[in-house]
């Protein structure tokens, strides 16, 4: 399907936010009524360290522009140590996404916790913004990851 030239473009997001912390602050941005983009489809997972490189890379593959993972604040993790794992893994996706030809600024992370909804809108309204240049992502879809 072709795109209309004269519509201007809107970066697809896949969010996986945990369950415990940066889901809950994207419920209080809604609830809240604070305005961000909607470019962000959010995917609950259980701690931010329950993120497979599997499902970002699988993110990419079906067409996301951009993947975000958010989790509680380092310290703050339900499962202990879920988030220091979570930064250990994912620092080596980011340069795993740059080995094979994707800009690493296609992919972030975060750590909102349940009372932050403005941060919450805070983190996608950047990451939309900083998305917009780059334009559609089409390295990775259609391959088999």
């Amino acid at each position: 399907m072709a795109e209309d030239p004269k519509t201007p473009y809107e970066p697809r997001i896949v969010a996986f936010l945990c369950k415990w912390c940066s889901s809950a602050g994207s419920d209080l941005a809604g609830v809240s009524r604070i305005q961000y983009p909607a470019n962000a489809t959010p995917i609950t997972v259980p701690c931010s360290g329950s993120v497979s490189p599997q499902y970002i890379l699988t993110a990419f593959r079906k067409g996301a522009d951009g993947v975000l993972v958010s989790g509680c604040h380092l310290g703050d993790c339900h499962y202990l140590e879920g988030n220091y794992l979570a930064r250990r893994k994912l620092f080596l996706v980011k340069e795993l996404l740059e080995f094979i030809g994707l800009e690493p600024e296609r992919f972030r992370m975060s750590w909102v916790s349940a009372a932050e909804g403005a941060k919450f809108a805070q983190v996608i309204t950047d990451f939309v913004a900083d998305l917009r240049p780059l334009g559609p992502q089409d390295k990775l879809q259609g391959q088999r990851p």
